[in-house]
This record gives structure tokens, C-alpha cells and sequence, in this order.
């Protein structure tokens, strides 16, 4: 919403005394925000309760199915937390370029479009305390507290923990694609990052030791978000004391889009006279289970905002937490322009340097 629709609709509401209604906005919000500027003119005219940041991640079914998975099966939250998990990976690829969003992304880039937003929520999700109950600010005062609890990533730190780069011409499913400063409306002297991996770490009682590498893309090979936790290897004994030959970790992944469910990997034993050991999956999808398909993000928060239902709605304190802790990695990009910016061919899954972030720590990503 525009700076002067908000000075109209403070000065009718001064003159008029006319209640205001629920206000929606979609995520991103503008760079302004940083500076807070933005939320408290809207905190002028609109009681907190009353304004619904619309991130339609938090609408996917998949994404709501996150706290249930969790909260309403014993084999799973057990096992959520530093005790068991060896680490987490979060993937939100896109297959498209920048298209016409060329005049928006300048100005964003991958960082604030994708992980300001939409990533570090699904972290929360992810990471977050069991709630109370089912109340909409309790629900949202445990994801804000992941947030705070995120480990800063500044000065020399950034270096070390967050790849960015750009991708330049290559292959889409065979068809030639051109390189992101080629597209029209992008400078041809552009920093704008396209890629993003980091390798993050919550500070609390949970998650102590635990990293969370997360990456998004644009120009990668296929289209799908996704969340894996990776449980901790058995001990190098019995089935799994083969020093060359170890057996796969188990691995919860969760499937956001495009084919949305989730999949348990385990080990089971090969059918025969020798203990041979196989990786399978237990896999549910949503449309083979419940026909027809899920109503569209969209469609979902809409309803809440007429329903007066915040749950999944970011509110103010959560936004700002999330902008304060990538503020330090945005001003040492501005600062340091090219420097550090790797390339990457359309239709690959980014950068040498992504690839190197994940695996210096003996892991490696896990394809969607």
C-alpha cells in the first residue's frame, strides 16, 4: 500500500471516527521496512490485530501439515532436536528466470525475495517449540522465538557461511536460456543475486550444533521446495560396521510443492538367505490419499483474513527479527559489489561454491 493511501486513510478515520477493518498485505515487504519506518505508519492507522501479512508459503497444506506431523504423531518430536538430528536442509528451487519480474528483482534480489520470507518461516516451522495450544499469537510468539534464537551472521562470518550468485546462459530441458544480466530490464553490470545457500545455526537448548543449509534459485533444473531433516547415522556397528559400504541415514523429507507429501527413508533387509541391506521409502502423497487437490495458498489466507484468523500471518516483531538478522549480509554485499559473486549456468543446481558450503561438512544436498 502506497504512503499516501495510508495518510488518506488516517485522515478519514480522524474525521470520520469510522472503525478499520483487517488489512492485508503480501510479502516481501519493501527495504523500508528495515528502517521501520513503513510499520509504524501502518501502526498509525491499524491496530496490530487488525493487519494480516500475507505469506502464502504458510498457506501450502504442506506447510500446515508441518505442526501436525509434529505435534500429533509420538515417533516424530521426539526425535526433533540436536540428540538425534545430524542436520536439516531447506530447498526452494524455481525452474523459471526472472521473466517480467526483472524491474521488482533488481531492487530485490534472491535474499530478501525468497529468505527474508518465505525460508526463514519454514525454519521456524520447522524448528519451533511445541505451542501451548492452538491460539494464533502463541503459535506465532514460538516461531518468533526461533528467529531470535538464529545465530548472526556478520563481518568475515558471511564469507564463510553464504553463497550468492548469479546465474549466466545455459540449458532449460534442452533449449538454450540466457543468462540473467541477458534479461531484458536487468542491467548488464547487475549484483543481483539469484542463488542464495547458507549455512545457519539456532542458539538454543534444542538445536545446539545442529545446521540448517538452505538454498533458492532461480534457473535451477526443476521447480519443488523442499524439507529434509537427516537423523544421525547408527553407530559403526553390527549392520552399519562396513567401513566402505555405510548405510544411508535416515532421512524425513517433506515435499512442499509440486508433488506435496512427505517420505521416510529406512533401511530394511533384502529379501533372500544374506543380510543384504536396502534404502526404501514410506511415501505419502496427498493426492493419491485424499483425491482432488488442495486448495490454493492463496485461497487459504484470504479466508482466514475474512475469518479473523491470524495463525498464518506473520506479525510485526517476527518481520523485523527476520530483517534485523539479514540486514548484516545485505550491507556487506552492497559493500563489496562483484566481489564474491559466483556464476552459475542455467539448468545447473548453482554454484561450485554452494556445492563446497555443504560439503566441507562431510554432507551433501539431497535433490528434491
Amino acid at each position: 500500500m502506497p504512503q499516501h493511501c495510508l495518510s488518506q486513510i488516517k485522515r478519514h478515520h480522524a474525521r470520520f471516527g469510522e472503525p478499520l477493518r483487517q488489512h492485508s498485505r503480501k510479502a516481501p515487504l519493501a527495504a523500508a521496512y528495515v528502517q521501520y519506518s513503513f510499520p509504524s505508519q501502518i501502526a498509525e492507522v491499524f491496530e496490530e490485530r487488525q493487519v494480516y501479512r500475507i505469506d502464502h508459503y504458510l498457506g501450502k497444506e504442506t506447510v500446515q501439515n508441518i505442526l501436525v506431523m509434529r505435534f500429533a504423531n509420538s515417533i516424530f518430536e521426539p526425535l526433533f532436536n540436536q540428540k538425534y538430528v545430524d542436520h536439516v536442509q531447506i530447498t526452494v528451487a524455481e525452474e523459471e528466470g526472472v521473466g517480467t519480474r526483472a524491474g521488482y528483482y533488481e531492487q530485490a534480489g534472491a535474499l530478501r525475495d525468497m529468505v527474508q520470507n518465505h525460508i526463514l518461516q519454514l525454519l521456524a516451522m520447522v524448528a519451533m517449540e511445541p505451542p501451548r495450544s492452538l491460539g494464533a499469537d502463541v503459535i506465532r510468539d514460538e516461531r518468533l522465538e526461533v528467529l531470535r534464537s538464529l545465530r548472526p551472521i556478520e563481518g568475515d562470518e558471511i564469507d564463510a557461511n553464504v553463497v550468492r550468485a548469479q546465474y549466466g546462459p545455459g540449458f532449460i530441458l534442452g533449449k538454450p536460456a540466457p543468462g540473467y544480466t541477458e534479461e531484458s530490464g536487468v542491467a548488464a553490470a547487475s549484483t543481483t543475486e539469484t542463488y542464495v545457500a547458507l549455512r545457519v545455526c539456532i542458539d538454543n537448548w534444542r538445536w545446539a550444533g545442529v545446521p540448517f543449509f538452505l538454498r533458492t534459485g532461480k534457473r535451477l533444473p526443476k521447480r519443488a521446495s523442499q524439507i529434509s531433516v537427516h537423523l544421525k547415522e547408527v553407530p559403526p556397528i553390527l549392520f552399519n560396521a562396513d567401513r566402505d559400504a555405510r548405510l544411508d541415514p535416515t532421512i524425513l523429507s517433506i515435499r512442499i510443492q509440486p508433488d506435496e507429501g512427505f517420505s521416510l527413508g529406512i533401511n530394511s533387509k533384502v529379501p533372500g538367505p544374506h543380510v543384504q541391506i536396502y534404502p526404501v521409502k514410506m511415501d505419502f502423497h496427498y493426492g493419491s490419499t485424499f483425491g482432488g487437490t488442495s486448495p490454493e495458498a492463496y485461497e487459504r489466507l484470504l479466508l482466514d483474513v475474512i475469518a479473523g484468523d491470524a495463525t498464518l500471518f506473520m506479525r510485526r516483531d517476527a518481520v523485523e527479527a527476520a530483517w534485523q538478522w539479514v540486514m548484516p549480509i545485505l550491507d556487506r554485499w552492497a559493500k563489496n559489489g562483484r566481489d564474491g559473486l559466483a556464476t552459475y549456468p542455467a539448468g545447473d543446481w548453482g554454484p561450485q561454491a554452494g556445492e563446497a558450503l555443504i560439503e566441507s561438512t562431510g554432507r551433501r544436498w539431497l535433490a528434491p
